[in-house]
Protein backbone atom coordinates (compact mmCIF):
# COMPACT_ATOMS: atom_id res chain seq x y z
CA UNK A 1 0.00 0.00 0.00
CA UNK A 2 0.94 3.53 -0.73
CA UNK A 3 2.41 5.53 2.05
CA UNK A 4 -0.08 8.27 3.44
CA UNK A 5 1.08 11.46 2.57
CA UNK A 6 1.46 13.87 5.74
CA UNK A 7 -1.23 17.08 6.08
CA UNK A 8 -0.94 20.21 4.21
CA UNK A 9 0.33 22.95 6.10
CA UNK A 10 -1.74 25.88 6.62
CA UNK A 11 -2.22 28.37 3.51
CA UNK A 12 -2.81 31.73 3.13
CA UNK A 13 -6.05 30.89 1.80
CA UNK A 14 -7.15 30.70 5.61
CA UNK A 15 -6.41 34.59 6.44
CA UNK A 16 -10.28 34.87 5.07
CA UNK A 17 -11.56 32.43 7.44
CA UNK A 18 -9.99 34.10 10.50
CA UNK A 19 -12.13 32.50 13.43
CA UNK A 20 -10.93 29.04 11.95
CA UNK A 21 -7.36 30.13 11.33
CA UNK A 22 -7.73 31.51 15.19
CA UNK A 23 -9.05 27.61 15.99
CA UNK A 24 -6.70 26.22 14.33
CA UNK A 25 -3.33 28.38 15.18
CA UNK A 26 -3.81 26.90 18.44
CA UNK A 27 -3.31 23.55 17.29
CA UNK A 28 -6.50 21.61 18.97
CA UNK A 29 -5.52 18.29 17.94
CA UNK A 30 -2.70 18.35 20.93
CA UNK A 31 -5.05 19.32 22.99
CA UNK A 32 -5.57 15.83 24.38
CA UNK A 33 -2.90 15.61 26.91
CA UNK A 34 -4.48 18.10 29.28
CA UNK A 35 -8.54 16.62 28.74
CA UNK A 36 -6.47 13.25 30.11
CA UNK A 37 -4.42 15.17 32.93
CA UNK A 38 -7.71 16.31 33.96
CA UNK A 39 -9.51 13.05 33.71
CA UNK A 40 -7.13 11.39 35.81
CA UNK A 41 -7.16 14.55 38.30
CA UNK A 42 -11.03 14.09 38.60
CA UNK A 43 -10.28 10.21 38.71
CA UNK A 44 -8.86 10.37 41.95
CA UNK A 45 -11.03 13.15 43.43
CA UNK A 46 -14.02 10.02 43.04
CA UNK A 47 -11.91 7.44 43.71
CA UNK A 48 -11.05 9.08 46.92
CA UNK A 49 -14.51 8.92 47.81
CA UNK A 50 -15.35 12.43 47.31
CA UNK A 51 -18.35 14.04 45.26
CA UNK A 52 -17.69 15.62 42.06
CA UNK A 53 -19.10 19.12 41.62
CA UNK A 54 -20.01 18.59 37.77
CA UNK A 55 -20.32 22.31 36.99
CA UNK A 56 -16.42 22.91 38.32
CA UNK A 57 -15.46 20.13 37.13
CA UNK A 58 -16.64 21.55 33.58
CA UNK A 59 -14.81 24.94 34.01
CA UNK A 60 -11.49 23.14 34.72
CA UNK A 61 -11.87 21.26 31.94
CA UNK A 62 -12.40 24.17 30.03
CA UNK A 63 -10.08 26.34 31.46
CA UNK A 64 -7.25 24.22 31.43
CA UNK A 65 -7.84 23.15 27.36
CA UNK A 66 -7.80 27.37 26.86
CA UNK A 67 -4.57 28.01 28.74
CA UNK A 68 -2.96 24.65 27.09
CA UNK A 69 -3.83 26.31 23.75
CA UNK A 70 -3.16 30.57 24.61
CA UNK A 71 0.25 28.27 25.18
CA UNK A 72 0.36 26.59 22.11
CA UNK A 73 0.06 29.78 20.40
CA UNK A 74 2.64 31.54 22.24
CA UNK A 75 5.21 29.32 21.66
CA UNK A 76 4.54 30.02 18.00
CA UNK A 77 5.27 33.32 18.65
CA UNK A 78 7.90 33.14 20.72
CA UNK A 79 10.18 30.70 17.96
CA UNK A 80 9.36 32.71 15.47
CA UNK A 81 11.03 35.35 16.79
CA UNK A 82 14.02 33.44 17.64
CA UNK A 83 13.96 31.91 14.27
CA UNK A 84 13.68 28.77 15.33
CA UNK A 85 10.65 27.52 13.37
CA UNK A 86 12.01 29.44 10.30
CA UNK A 87 14.88 27.84 10.39
CA UNK A 88 13.42 24.41 10.56
CA UNK A 89 13.78 22.56 7.08
CA UNK A 90 13.39 19.44 8.27
CA UNK A 91 10.18 19.30 10.39
CA UNK A 92 7.64 16.99 10.59
CA UNK A 93 4.21 18.44 9.92
CA UNK A 94 2.01 18.50 12.04
CA UNK A 95 3.74 17.27 15.08
CA UNK A 96 6.86 19.13 14.83
CA UNK A 97 8.09 23.01 13.29
CA UNK A 98 5.21 24.89 14.77
CA UNK A 99 1.83 25.28 13.49
CA UNK A 100 3.64 27.19 10.43
CA UNK A 101 1.01 30.16 11.02
CA UNK A 102 3.36 32.46 10.58
CA UNK A 103 5.87 30.95 8.60
CA UNK A 104 3.25 30.79 6.01
CA UNK A 105 1.70 33.68 6.28
CA UNK A 106 -1.79 33.17 7.74
CA UNK A 107 -1.05 34.53 10.60
CA UNK A 108 1.84 37.71 11.77
CA UNK A 109 3.65 37.35 14.91
CA UNK A 110 1.88 40.44 16.33
CA UNK A 111 -1.34 38.74 15.61
CA UNK A 112 -0.53 35.40 17.39
CA UNK A 113 0.78 37.29 19.98
CA UNK A 114 -2.12 38.86 20.70
CA UNK A 115 -3.99 35.65 20.24
CA UNK A 116 -2.08 33.71 22.76
CA UNK A 117 -2.21 36.74 25.64
CA UNK A 118 -5.76 36.83 24.94
CA UNK A 119 -6.03 32.74 25.60
CA UNK A 120 -4.47 33.16 28.75
CA UNK A 121 -6.00 36.71 29.80
CA UNK A 122 -9.62 34.72 29.46
CA UNK A 123 -8.39 32.05 31.89
CA UNK A 124 -7.78 34.73 34.54
CA UNK A 125 -11.08 35.95 35.71
CA UNK A 126 -12.17 31.42 35.63
CA UNK A 127 -9.54 30.57 37.86
CA UNK A 128 -10.24 33.43 40.06
CA UNK A 129 -14.04 32.29 40.78
CA UNK A 130 -12.86 28.48 40.77
CA UNK A 131 -10.46 29.66 43.54
CA UNK A 132 -13.60 31.69 45.49
CA UNK A 133 -15.63 28.37 45.46
CA UNK A 134 -12.40 25.89 46.43
CA UNK A 135 -9.65 27.46 48.27
CA UNK A 136 -7.23 30.10 47.93
CA UNK A 137 -4.21 28.29 47.35
CA UNK A 138 -5.83 27.39 43.55
CA UNK A 139 -4.67 30.67 43.19
CA UNK A 140 -0.70 29.61 43.69
CA UNK A 141 -1.58 26.25 41.11
CA UNK A 142 -3.04 28.31 38.41
CA UNK A 143 -0.19 31.11 38.49
CA UNK A 144 2.45 28.07 38.38
CA UNK A 145 1.05 26.49 35.58
CA UNK A 146 0.81 29.54 33.59
CA UNK A 147 4.41 30.80 34.24
CA UNK A 148 5.70 27.53 33.56
CA UNK A 149 3.33 27.67 30.06
CA UNK A 150 5.18 31.32 29.44
CA UNK A 151 8.73 30.44 30.32
CA UNK A 152 8.90 27.70 28.48
CA UNK A 153 9.99 29.61 25.28
CA UNK A 154 9.73 32.75 26.09
CA UNK A 155 12.57 35.49 27.28
CA UNK A 156 14.42 35.76 29.09
CA UNK A 157 14.01 32.61 30.49
CA UNK A 158 12.88 30.29 27.22
CA UNK A 159 13.65 27.08 29.44
CA UNK A 160 13.43 24.67 26.57
CA UNK A 161 16.18 26.56 24.99
CA UNK A 162 18.21 25.48 28.51
CA UNK A 163 17.52 22.12 28.43
CA UNK A 164 15.13 22.47 31.03
CA UNK A 165 11.67 21.53 28.40
CA UNK A 166 10.73 18.74 29.62
CA UNK A 167 10.98 19.30 33.29
CA UNK A 168 8.80 22.06 32.38
CA UNK A 169 6.19 20.03 30.79
CA UNK A 170 6.48 17.53 33.14
CA UNK A 171 5.87 19.87 35.70
CA UNK A 172 3.32 21.81 33.77
CA UNK A 173 0.68 18.73 33.21
CA UNK A 174 1.44 17.50 36.74
CA UNK A 175 -0.01 20.59 37.71
CA UNK A 176 -3.03 19.82 35.85
CA UNK A 177 -3.58 17.25 37.45
CA UNK A 178 -2.82 18.48 40.73
CA UNK A 179 -5.11 21.72 40.18
CA UNK A 180 -8.09 19.72 39.05
CA UNK A 181 -8.08 17.56 42.03
CA UNK A 182 -7.70 20.53 43.97
CA UNK A 183 -10.82 22.25 42.52
CA UNK A 184 -12.58 19.46 43.60
CA UNK A 185 -11.14 18.57 47.22
CA UNK A 186 -10.75 22.15 48.43
CA UNK A 187 -6.90 21.52 49.69
CA UNK A 188 -3.33 19.81 48.73
CA UNK A 189 -3.08 16.05 48.55
CA UNK A 190 0.13 13.62 47.70
CA UNK A 191 -2.37 11.48 45.32
CA UNK A 192 -2.62 13.42 42.48
CA UNK A 193 0.74 14.15 42.34
CA UNK A 194 1.31 9.87 43.25
CA UNK A 195 -1.39 9.49 40.25
CA UNK A 196 -0.33 11.54 37.70
CA UNK A 197 3.41 11.54 37.47
CA UNK A 198 3.88 8.42 35.23
CA UNK A 199 1.37 10.32 32.51
CA UNK A 200 3.40 14.08 33.02
CA UNK A 201 6.40 12.30 32.33
CA UNK A 202 4.79 10.58 29.25
CA UNK A 203 3.99 13.63 28.15
CA UNK A 204 7.66 15.21 28.62
CA UNK A 205 8.61 12.40 26.48
CA UNK A 206 6.53 14.12 23.40
CA UNK A 207 8.19 16.75 23.59
CA UNK A 208 11.62 14.94 24.14
CA UNK A 209 10.92 12.89 20.86
CA UNK A 210 9.33 16.14 19.04
CA UNK A 211 12.83 17.49 19.61
CA UNK A 212 14.90 15.05 17.01
CA UNK A 213 13.59 16.27 13.92
CA UNK A 214 13.77 19.65 14.63
CA UNK A 215 17.11 19.22 16.17
CA UNK A 216 19.31 21.78 13.24
CA UNK A 217 16.80 24.12 13.23
CA UNK A 218 17.00 24.38 16.93
CA UNK A 219 20.80 24.33 16.99
CA UNK A 220 20.99 26.86 13.99
CA UNK A 221 18.68 29.56 15.70
CA UNK A 222 20.52 29.09 18.82
CA UNK A 223 17.60 26.99 20.73
CA UNK A 224 19.27 24.45 23.00
CA UNK A 225 17.48 22.00 23.44
CA UNK A 226 18.11 18.87 25.34
CA UNK A 227 18.82 17.25 22.27
CA UNK A 228 21.25 19.80 20.45
CA UNK A 229 23.09 19.77 23.76
CA UNK A 230 23.11 15.83 23.67
CA UNK A 231 23.06 14.94 20.24
CA UNK A 232 20.72 12.64 18.80
CA UNK A 233 23.08 9.63 19.78
CA UNK A 234 23.10 10.71 23.41
CA UNK A 235 19.25 12.07 23.54
CA UNK A 236 18.08 8.67 22.46
CA UNK A 237 19.04 6.75 25.60
CA UNK A 238 17.76 9.95 27.60
CA UNK A 239 14.31 9.23 25.88
CA UNK A 240 14.46 5.41 26.55
CA UNK A 241 15.47 6.38 30.51
CA UNK A 242 12.55 8.58 30.87
CA UNK A 243 9.85 6.18 29.53
CA UNK A 244 11.57 3.98 31.80
CA UNK A 245 11.15 6.51 34.68
CA UNK A 246 7.74 7.26 33.98
CA UNK A 247 6.86 3.25 34.05
CA UNK A 248 8.71 2.41 37.06
CA UNK A 249 7.19 5.03 39.21
CA UNK A 250 3.94 3.39 38.57
CA UNK A 251 4.95 -0.28 39.18
CA UNK A 252 6.53 1.05 42.27
CA UNK A 253 3.37 2.74 43.76
CA UNK A 254 1.37 0.61 43.27
CA UNK A 255 3.34 -2.35 44.72
CA UNK A 256 3.76 -0.10 47.57
CA UNK A 257 -0.11 0.31 47.83
CA UNK A 258 -0.01 4.10 46.97
CA UNK A 259 -2.62 3.37 44.07
CA UNK A 260 -4.97 1.31 43.33
CA UNK A 261 -3.44 -1.86 41.98
CA UNK A 262 -5.94 -1.87 38.79
CA UNK A 263 -3.73 0.76 38.11
CA UNK A 264 -0.82 -1.51 36.95
CA UNK A 265 -2.92 -1.74 33.89
CA UNK A 266 -1.67 1.70 32.30
CA UNK A 267 1.88 0.25 32.47
CA UNK A 268 0.91 -2.10 29.65
CA UNK A 269 1.30 1.22 27.41
CA UNK A 270 4.84 0.63 27.37
CA UNK A 271 4.41 -1.66 24.18
CA UNK A 272 3.82 1.33 22.58
CA UNK A 273 6.42 3.71 24.62
CA UNK A 274 9.24 0.78 23.83
CA UNK A 275 8.19 0.32 19.74
CA UNK A 276 8.55 4.58 19.68
CA UNK A 277 11.72 4.01 21.37
CA UNK A 278 13.05 0.81 18.61
CA UNK A 279 12.56 3.34 15.84
CA UNK A 280 14.38 6.21 17.99
CA UNK A 281 17.27 4.15 18.17
CA UNK A 282 17.35 3.15 14.50
CA UNK A 283 16.65 6.47 13.01
CA UNK A 284 17.51 9.33 15.75
CA UNK A 285 19.84 11.18 13.10
CA UNK A 286 17.65 10.80 10.20
CA UNK A 287 14.66 13.12 10.89
CA UNK A 288 12.23 11.84 7.93
CA UNK A 289 12.13 8.67 9.31
CA UNK A 290 11.07 9.37 13.04
CA UNK A 291 7.06 9.96 12.20
CA UNK A 292 6.06 6.87 13.54
CA UNK A 293 8.11 6.87 16.64
CA UNK A 294 6.52 10.75 17.32
CA UNK A 295 3.02 8.80 16.93
CA UNK A 296 3.64 6.02 18.71
CA UNK A 297 4.29 8.04 21.61
CA UNK A 298 1.63 10.07 21.66
CA UNK A 299 -0.58 7.40 21.28
CA UNK A 300 0.96 5.92 24.27
CA UNK A 301 1.06 9.28 26.38
CA UNK A 302 -3.05 9.09 25.84
CA UNK A 303 -3.92 5.56 26.40
CA UNK A 304 -1.59 5.53 29.59
CA UNK A 305 -3.61 8.77 30.66
CA UNK A 306 -6.92 7.23 29.87
CA UNK A 307 -6.19 3.94 31.39
CA UNK A 308 -5.12 5.41 34.28
CA UNK A 309 -7.69 8.10 34.98
CA UNK A 310 -10.41 5.09 34.66
CA UNK A 311 -8.67 2.52 37.51
CA UNK A 312 -7.87 4.97 39.16
CA UNK A 313 -11.78 6.35 39.51
CA UNK A 314 -13.23 2.75 39.84
CA UNK A 315 -10.16 0.81 41.30
CA UNK A 316 -10.25 -0.15 44.76
CA UNK A 317 -7.89 2.22 46.79
CA UNK A 318 -5.42 0.79 49.26
CA UNK A 319 -5.93 2.48 52.62
CA UNK A 320 -6.64 6.32 52.72
CA UNK A 321 -4.10 8.71 51.94
CA UNK A 322 -4.62 12.67 51.55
Amino acid sequence: MPATAPPAEPAIALRARPLLAGLLATRPAFLGVTLCACLIGLAVVHGSGLPIDGLKAGLTIFFALVAHAGINVLNDYYDAQSGADAANTERLFPFTGGSRFIQNGVLSEAETGRLGYGLLALVVPAGLWLAVQSAPGLILIGLAGLFLGWAYTAPPLALVSRGLGEAAVAAGWLIVVIGTDFVQRGAFSALPLIAGLSYALLVAAILFINEFPDRRGDEAAGKRTLVVRLGPDGAKWAYLGLVLLAYGWLVLMVGRDRLPQGAAAAALTLILSFRAARYLMAHASEPSELAPALKLTIAAAHLHGLVLAATLAFGRWPGALS
